[in-house]
């Protein structure tokens, strides 16, 4: 590892983090992303076969890095999926704006949120007052400290990943890392 290897500035804690998978797996590997985005929307299908294929043996998790001066919408979604989590519904919410992200206006937002089962009244009250901005902002500050400077981004085992983000290349690598640590 070289001294600019850019390393994951805050570890995966329950309390903190989106998580899929068990924490203990094998591998971790932690994406930064900006639900606007289209490269990030380009990986999400190919982080879900990833953990499709991978099983209990990986760790993914999402982090919020809305690029709002290019993506006007992104920092309302990011929002509304913090929404999402509180009502344990942070999983549903991802995979419904990744699945619409060409129409992430509010009113959208808000049809999402009905469609995924949130309280309504709830979610409209605490988007509207942005609750979850210093959320999002702590995101985008860790994700800084750790070097990121676009989405998507992902750390492997707390390591940035350098490499190509296509299904095979970057299930060969996550692969690869389980076999490394048996």
């Amino acid at each position: 590892m070289s001294e600019h290897t850019k390393k994951l500035s805050v570890p995966i804690k329950r309390d903190y983090d989106h998580i899929q998978g068990p924490i203990n797996a094998s591998i971790s590997l932690v994406e930064y992303g900006d639900y606007e985005c289209p490269y990030t929307g380009h990986a999400y299908p190919i982080v879900k076969e990833i953990t499709r294929r991978l099983g209990d043996s990986i760790c993914f998790v999402f982090r919020n890095f809305p690029l709002n001066k290019i993506h006007p919408h992104a920092q309302h979604a990011a929002e509304a999926s913090e929404a999402a989590a509180i009502q344990d519904k942070f999983w549903q919410m991802h995979n419904y704006l990744f699945e619409h992200q060409n129409v992430l206006d509010d009113s959208h937002l808000l049809e999402y949120a009905q469609k995924v089962g949130l309280d309504i009244k709830r979610f409209e009250k605490e988007i509207s007052e942005h609750i979850y901005a210093p959320i999002i902002n702590d995101s985008l500050m860790n994700g800084i400290k750790s070097g990121v400077e676009g989405t998507p981004t992902f750390f492997l085992n707390g390591i940035q990943y350098e490499g190509s983000w296509d299904l095979e290349t970057l299930l060969k690598t996550l692969k690869s890392a389980i076999k490394k640590d048996k």
